[in-house]
């Protein structure tokens, strides 16, 4: 088991994230089996349990693990490793800090919080998942956590914290996670953008102003109710496999050497800041979801593939090839910015009766 947990804090690293010697200690010894120990799902649907040959083998890698489904939607999981190191290594948890955790998940996030030394409140509107959470880390002795079964939009109503981390993607930030922070507290949220959840380290007080940086890409779950509500800078629902027609190429590859996959986030999100129609979407003679940009009746639009070509279909494919050729041209002008060099103004939005703040401005750092 040593072997195993050591070479999996090795292939967290491998996969791009950098790992304190605190954090890698965590890893190596929470154990992750005992919070999927009703199993998980396998990439081709079916469903392994302690005792199958590749249970512990699948636990100790780089991979998400699917622990509840409703139907053929995967509801609950635990997160990527590597996302999840990236995310809680810019939490900067110190001993004794206290931690709001939105979506308790399997609980092994909130177990590797508490082994750095934090105190964590975990909040999940999911009445079995919360048991669930709460059962493995009384199983493995982990004390610290604090398991909620409510509503995540409300926090954790009468309690004060230093750092708030969400496990869930959301459309913004509830005022009332703001509200139980700390002045100089942190907010690590996945934040809806363009069919995915890039990761933003936010700051502000409850009634603004509200500010964000980006940390990395990511895509999440979504939550539900306030949370997710549409704002005036909402991108469309990602486009699912066999709901687009057929897109043809309209323009040759610009790069020999297609962009690594950090490089097309970053094209990725400047075409979501950039692009109110910009999305995720499986595109017939794509081989992966790519970049899209969708039209108003989702009948068509135009895709921006790793190499910098251009695929577009249906009634309006003309304007959305030429809108995704002007947004290349626009982010190589740029010096094809890193998601991370943009700041985020924040505003509220949302329902009347439960805002949240949502981002509205996008100021790219000059080079």
């Amino acid at each position: 088991m040593g072997d195993l947990r050591q070479g999996y804090v090795e292939q967290i690293r491998r996969d791009g994230a950098t790992v304190s010697e605190a954090l890698a200690g965590a890893f190596a010894t929470v154990p992750r089996e005992a919070f999927v120990a009703d199993g998980f799902q396998r990439r081709d649907g079916t469903w392994v349990v302690p005792g199958d040959p590749d249970f512990l083998p699948t636990v100790y890698t780089d991979e998400v693990l699917v622990t509840k489904v409703d139907g053929r939607i995967p509801v609950s999981s635990s997160s990527q490793p590597s996302l999840m190191a990236i995310m809680l290594e810019s939490l900067d948890v110190r001993p004794g800090a206290r931690v709001l955790e939105i979506g308790a998940g399997t609980g092994y996030n909130a177990a590797l919080l508490a082994s750095l030394g934090a105190v964590v409140t975990s909040v999940d509107v999911q009445e079995d998942v919360a048991d669930r959470a709460r059962a493995a880390l009384a199983r493995t002795g982990i004390s610290g956590v604090r398991v909620v079964h409510g509503d995540g939009y409300a926090g954790a109503p009468g309690y004060r914290f230093d750092r708030v981390v969400v496990t869930v993607g959301v459309a913004g930030l509830s005022p009332h996670w703001l509200a139980q922070l700390e002045p100089d507290g942190l907010a690590v949220v996945p934040v809806e953008h363009a069919g995915t959840h890039p990761v933003l380290a936010a700051r502000g007080p409850a009634d603004g102003p509200v500010t964000a940086r980006v940390i990395c890409p990511s895509g999440f779950m979504s939550a539900a109710g306030p949370l997710t509500a549409a704002h005036p800078h909402t991108h469309p629902a990602p486009a699912t496999a066999g709901t687009l027609p057929g897109f043809t190429p309209v323009a040759r590859p610009r790069w020999k050497r297609p962009l690594d996959a950090l490089a097309y986030r970053d094209l990725w999100y400047a075409a979501g800041v950039w692009h109110r129609r910009a999305t995720h979407a499986a595109v017939p003679g794509s081989e992966h979801s790519c970049l899209a940009l969708l039209d108003a009746d989702r009948t068509g639009g135009a895709a921006i593939l790793p190499d910098g070509s251009v695929l577009a279909g249906g009634p309006s494919a003309d304007r959305f090839a030429a809108d995704a050729a002007d947004l290349l041209d626009r982010w190589i002008a740029a010096g094809r910015p890193a998601m991370q060099s943009w700041t985020i103004d924040m505003d509220l939005a949302g329902q009347d009766d439960a805002p949240i703040w949502a981002p509205a401005r996008w100021t790219l750092d000059p080079r």
